[in-house]
């Protein structure tokens, strides 16, 4: 039966106790990691977030009754215990903080007692991960998730600390807000007192920030919550927390100075690392043109090269015909990787018509000729071209993909990704940072035989593109811009569109009608009307920049109870069904289809 803890008062947590604390007497709580029994001692490890302290139980320093009960102790028990600092008698334990000294126990009180845990609480678990999700609340106890939950609120905490210090303030914007379309769907809420309506989750703060600047606040921050219904993967949540701000009478300069600012004295602060500033930018085409990705990884070469013009005259139907519909053929070279195996090559080609290519074409250059797979097509002197151009000597291979530029340059980036792991050429460590400028605003859909907007239709277009609008809709460029870490984007922003018939003559051009720009939108296009200073931001995901802070894998290693890939939750397991009194007070009748 558990004991009670009253008259009991914790005077610090483990790790918080120092050798400078000898001789004197604490009280601590926390669970038992491991329990030791030699006879006429007992050794505990006494386990809080703080960190590990061994204790000590001998007759004679404890009763009768709390040595007895000391020998009971299991793995996961929270126990509280009150005793003397001592130097260690035995050998010093140099993996811990505490590895100097132990508490010798006066008194024990078993305050909880656990079941055999389904896995042991341990740093660096081996058990499956869907096991540890259902137990979450044990795996949440494991040292090495604690660290980085405790480094998150720590961001948490430096970040408020910066902004407030640059004169935000901190706003807190609806929940419960309208659905418009932001690029995900939307998770919709149902309204009790408005049958057949919904409120939508917010995807971003975007429409109410934006409004906030026309009500004259001038700098806005805010640690948001924010929802998109979309396909999870390793850095995708379906609820998510973003650094959300908004600055009046600025361009693009002044909100890339703000941020490059505060990471700087981020990443100082957390791992004491200096970023260097200015952070290089490149514009959204360099970057596709570089490396077939708008967040590509700088810590590595292997960039795409554009062989079109040498091979725009061979008899190789795949390169001529891909440049006729106004593509191009582009290469990388992996070098030293001429002895890559035509296996290896094969599963390479496999994986490039997974991302939409028909094919791979390759060079491998292992014996004193190179091995050409279209080599019977090329003309005398194309070959060597193409080897020139590409900088492939021997020993190195050639990956050619010939398409659609909307196919080529993906293609490659992956690739380059792919083949730069596999051959152990993209670093483990070091920190990266790149901003992409200059996106396109429009970008076109297959599917739908559309335009739409890349990043979202409140974007401001570059002066120089306004005239490109009803004309060439490709040549658009926006004043929008995402900061890349190590290949992952952290943020994303842009000047926002203040007037209110260039946001209107936007939305038309992106398919909505006058009903549709009223309905969703007709409220942020009234203020408009009322002046809006030049404004603009960005969003900084939390979740991603503390998981780039502690080098882990996943969003899953700093949320404390996350989704999986299907967006439900192991340990409480929802989404669940409600009964059908809770329906029909929200007006709402399900169908599930048979499938």
């Amino acid at each position: 039966m558990a004991e009670s803890m009253q008259g009991l008062h914790r005077t610090c947590r483990c790790a918080e106790v120092t050798t400078q604390m000898v001789g004197s007497e604490v009280t601590l709580m926390g669970w038992v990691q491991k329990a030791r029994d030699k006879g006429g001692i007992i050794f505990v490890d006494l386990r809080d977030r703080s960190g590990i302290m061994q204790l000590i139980f001998e007759n004679g320093s404890i009763d009768e009754e709390g040595f007895a009960k000391a020998g009971k102790l299991r793995s996961e028990f929270v126990i509280a215990v009150t005793g003397t600092v001592e130097k260690r008698g035995g050998a010093v334990n140099e993996n811990l903080a505490t590895g100097e000294i132990e508490v010798r126990a006066k008194s024990l009180r078993v305050l909880s007692e656990a079941e055999v845990p389904p896995f042991p609480v341990e740093e660096n678990s081996k058990t499956k991960e869907d096991v540890r999700l259902k137990y979450r609340y044990l795996d949440l106890r494991r040292p090495d998730l604690q660290k980085n939950l405790i480094l998150k609120s720590r961001v948490m905490q430096l970040t408020r600390s910066f902004f407030t210090n640059e004169g935000f303030l901190e706003i807190e914007t609806p929940m419960l807000g309208k659905s418009t379309p932001e690029g995900a769907r939307d998770y919709l809420v149902p309204s009790r007192v408005h049958p057949g309506c919904f409120y939508g989750l917010p995807q971003s703060p975007q429409l109410y920030k934006q409004l906030l600047m026309c009500s004259g606040y001038d700098r806005y921050i805010q640690i948001a919550r924010c929802f998109r219904d979309e396909d999870l993967r390793a850095d995708r949540q379906p609820e998510f927390t973003q650094i959300d701000m908004e600055l009046s009478f600025v361009d693009v300069d002044d909100v890339i100075d703000v941020n490059e600012r505060y990471l700087s004295y981020l990443f100082k602060e957390v791992l004491g690392i200096d970023v260097k500033l200015p952070i290089q930018r490149i514009t959204w085409q360099e970057a596709m043109d570089r490396f077939g990705s708008d967040k590509p990884d700088m810590r590595f070469g292997m960039e795409l090269h554009d062989v079109s013009g040498i091979v725009k005259n061979c008899g190789f139907s795949v390169f001529t015909s891909a440049l006729e519909n106004g593509g191009s053929v582009r290469g990388i070279n992996a070098e030293g990787q001429g002895s890559m195996p035509r296996k290896k090559i094969d599963k390479l080609v496999e994986f490039a018509k997974g991302y939409g290519a028909k094919g791979l074409a390759y060079i491998r250059w292992h014996d004193d000729a190179p091995n050409c797979s279209f080599a019977k097509f090329l003309k005398e002197g194309e070959l060597d071209a193409i080897l020139s151009h590409l900088g492939c000597e021997k020993g190195d291979v050639v990956l050619i993909v010939a398409d659609k530029n909307k196919v080529t340059l993906p293609v490659l980036g992956a690739l380059r990704l792919k083949v730069g792991k596999q051959i152990g050429i993209v670093p483990d460590s070091g920190y990266s940072y790149l901003w992409i400028t200059e996106f396109p605003f429009f970008e076109w859909d297959d599917e739908s035989e559309s335009w739409l907007a890349m990043h979202h239709p409140f974007t401001m277009p570059m002066e120089e593109c306004l005239e490109y609008l009803d004309t060439d809709k490709g040549k658009v460029r926006a004043k929008a811009y995402d900061l890349v870490l190590n290949g992952i984007e952290l943020c994303s922003g842009s000047i926002r569109i203040t007037d209110p018939e260039l946001q209107e003559r936007m939305f038309r051009l992106l398919g909505l009608t006058d009903k549709e720009i009223e309905e969703k939108f007709g409220f942020l296009v009234d203020a408009y009307k009322y002046a809006a200073p030049p404004h603009g931001g960005l969003g900084i995901g939390l979740d991603r920049l503390s998981m780039l802070l502690c080098g882990a894998d996943s969003l899953r290693d700093v949320v404390a109870f996350p989704k999986v890939k299907d967006a439900s939750e192991l340990m409480s397991q929802c989404p669940s069904a409600v009964d059908d009194k809770q329906l029909e007070e929200l007006h709402i009748k399900t169908v599930v289809s048979e499938e």
